[in-house]
């Protein structure tokens, strides 16, 4: 067998865990799919013959390429119009049916990494995000990852306590029993269809947290309260011709319907068998690109 194609079959075995590490640093499957081109071509540029570890190595490499990514993410944001800034933009589902998640797909969604936790992901420096993401998520060591940040092991480690500290404090451990969650998210649907306030209020959090991303043509929404998210929910619901379970990001979540079209996808955080957080993705140019169908 040739260099070239041991590389590339090694490349491959290596492709589905590249890809979990570009999708928690980025939020985006498109650009997690495109760090991972970008590092299969710094590889087949570089001599690796003296690299022990090839998959510790791609993993640097992908967190590099997404590090950049990230960068040039954040100065294009300092550079938006006014009118554009506080706009909510939320990560990329991953949404599969339910009971049927792929092992691709169960890699990316491990480690219990919702759209909750990809939320706060999001409000973490470039550097905070990869020495948290590298380390925490995937046991890199603080002398591996220190070098693309251009710090210390000492600095690198700080980064990513500060950035553990935020994600413990805004993302808190959620219930961990997908039968009760389902249970949850179709109380919350059979409530909303309905026009049920007060059974909606028995499901929701009293400081529930509503955050609606529909893109540039659609004012973001961000909704506080029982109440105030209860009552966005009823009217969604009239809209909504089918709202089915799915999962999104390995947890149960939904997706609605106006006929064959999408109209989003709503992911649920979950504590002590009520709905704390709620978020939906509208975006229409983003719901075509998740392949979601009746």
């Amino acid at each position: 067998m040739s260099d070239n194609f041991f590389l590339t079959d090694r490349f491959e075995a290596e492709r589905p865990g590249l890809r979990a590490v570009a999708y928690r640093m980025l939020g985006s499957l498109a650009e997690a799919e495109d760090a991972v081109q970008e590092t299969w071509l710094k590889l087949s540029r570089t001599d690796v013959s003296e690299v022990k570890n090839l998959g510790a190595w791609l993993t640097t490499v992908v967190g590099r390429v997404c590090l950049d990514m990230l960068r040039s993410r954040t100065s294009r944001r300092e550079e938006a119009l006014p009118e554009q800034e506080g706009a909510i933009r939320l990560p990329d589902p991953v949404v599969t049916p339910l009971g049927r998640i792929n092992p691709e797909q169960e890699v990316l969604v491990a480690d219990a990494v919702g759209i909750a936790l990809m939320v706060v992901l999001e409000a973490l420096s470039p550097a905070e995000r990869l020495a948290f993401v590298l380390h925490d998520m995937f046991d890199v060591p603080f002398d591996d990852i220190a070098p693309i940040l251009g710090r210390t092991t000492v600095s690198t480690r700080q980064l990513a306590s500060r950035a553990r500290r935020r994600v413990q404090g805004a993302a808190p451990a959620a219930d961990t029993d997908l039968a009760r969650k389902r249970d949850v998210v179709e109380a919350f649907l059979a409530a909303s269809r309905g026009g049920d306030f007060e059974a909606l209020l028995a499901v929701l959090d009293p400081d529930v947290v509503a955050r609606s991303d529909g893109g540039t043509l659609v004012p973001s929404i961000l909704r506080r309260g029982a109440a105030n998210v209860a009552s966005q929910a009823i009217t969604f619901a009239r809209f909504a011709g089918d709202a089915r379970l799915v999962l999104v990001n390995g947890t149960p979540g939904v997706v609605s319907f106006s006929g064959s079209r999408p109209l989003s996808v709503m992911s649920f955080a979950i504590q002590d068998g009520r709905i704390t957080g709620l978020d939906i993705l509208s975006d229409p140019s983003r719901l075509t690109t998740l392949g979601l169908t009746t």
